[in-house]
């Protein structure tokens, strides 16, 4: 995939895709930053990908403070001399934080706080990666989380929706603004995918609540089965990469179909 050597940096990477990136990532020859507002879990995920032979650090950030954001570039140039690929992972959904998810209920902070990390925080790593991305060889790569939450709407997501529309939109201007130092900029918008985030809705309850929860989660699925975050993480893999030399702009959907009728199988 032409990642050997290649240092990059994944956010939001202590659990699900962002995790599942980081280890095919380190697969593949990569140095990695690993970094996360929850240290435990960054931190194992870095020690995990040294056991295994990469060079790997973990660096705590909050992607909505700017001064995590400068103080996360500055760490991974002192760690390992510059960056590659930035990997805009780190994003929540209303239902983190409150059950009052429903538009007409939110919290003005919690919209806030959603907004300030899944579209704020994209844009603020790119930002201040950007200058570093340019002295990368053949220029850099940017690839951001998305979610088809940012394609069709889904009720509760109120800020997580416009969050990710704006993620891809931001991707599109970006890959303009960015072309002429050679970095391209790329995004992906997964479904129902086997994470916490995900997870969380079937986990609790009564069987027949869990078995009625995940009929629903896969009744759109063409594919009927919850997508493994490795699965997502091939795609990231592949838009970092030298392979996809020439895409820039786009926005991938990997959603086992979900995008693609509006069914629902019985």
């Amino acid at each position: 995939m032409g990642l050997e050597g290649k240092v990059v940096l994944i956010t939001g990477a202590g659990q699900g895709i962002g995790e599942a990136t980081a280890r095919r990532m380190a697969e593949e020859g990569a140095k990695v930053v690993v970094s996360d507002v929850n240290e435990e879990t960054g931190t194992a995920v870095a020690e995990r990908l040294r056991e295994d032979g990469a060079e790997a650090v973990f660096v705590r950030a909050d992607v909505s403070s700017r001064d995590d954001v400068k103080a996360l570039i500055e760490a991974t140039k002192e760690a390992f001399g510059g960056l590659d690929v930035l990997h805009n992972n780190a994003g929540v959904h209303e239902t983190n934080f409150t059950a009052e998810a429903r538009s007409d209920q939110l919290d003005e902070e919690i919209w806030d706080r959603v907004i300030g990390i899944n579209l704020k925080g994209t844009w603020m790593c790119s930002k201040y990666a950007a200058p570093v991305l340019a002295e990368a060889e053949g220029g850099g790569v940017i690839v951001n989380a998305a979610s088809i939450g940012g394609l069709v709407g889904y009720p509760m997501g109120s800020a997580y929706g416009p969050s990710k529309a704006g993620v891809i939109q931001l991707t599109r201007v970006m890959a303009i603004e960015l072309a002429p130092q050679g970095t391209r900029v790329n995004s992906y918008s997964p479904g129902n995918t086997d994470t916490p985030m995900v997870q969380k809705y079937y986990d609790s309850g009564t069987p027949e609540e869990r078995k009625m929860v995940m009929q629903q989660l896969l009744g759109t699925h063409l594919m009927p089965r919850m997508p493994e975050p490795r699965e997502v993480a091939n795609v990231v893999v592949f838009l970092a990469g030298d392979e996809s030399s020439m895409v820039t702009g786009s926005n991938f959907v990997i959603d086992a179909g979900t995008t693609a009728w509006r069914g629902m199988r019985g």
